[in-house]
């Protein structure tokens, strides 16, 4: 009885590492995860409101430009220097939504060091 036992314990010792190293391999991946996760989430912050502060100042920028040349061109072009800026106005806004667009489609896979780590642990997993 105490050979079946001891036999039954010698199997499942390799297995018992295989699967610890499994988890183990698991935990520093997920732990991986949550901070790229937290990285991100603070580069998207900081951008997110710098964005907004230049989006800001540049729409109070605008409206002051656009009264300036509103009163500089009222007594003889007033309507075709209006319809100059909002022509200006409209070509940026399509630049900048084009742009916007293109940025994110290139934009770069946000766990890509986490996927390259799995890729090497399946590979280590695959060629002992």
């Amino acid at each position: 009885m105490t050979t079946d036992t001891h036999s039954q314990r010698q199997e499942h010792g390799p297995l018992r590492r295989l699967l610890g190293s499994a988890s183990a391999m698991l935990q520093t991946r997920l732990e991986l995860i949550g901070i790229e996760l937290a990285e991100e989430k603070e580069r998207l912050i900081g951008v997110l409101f710098l964005g907004l502060a230049a989006m800001m100042l540049a729409m109070l920028a605008l409206i002051a430009l656009t009264a300036l040349i509103a009163i500089a061109f009222w007594d003889t072009y007033r309507w075709q220097a209006l319809a100059c800026i909002v022509a200006v106005y409209a070509i940026a806004a399509i630049v900048c939504a084009l742009k916007a667009r293109r940025g994110l489609h290139a934009a770069p896979l946000v766990f890509q060091a986490t996927l390259e780590e799995f890729e090497k642990d399946r590979d280590a997993l695959r060629n002992p």
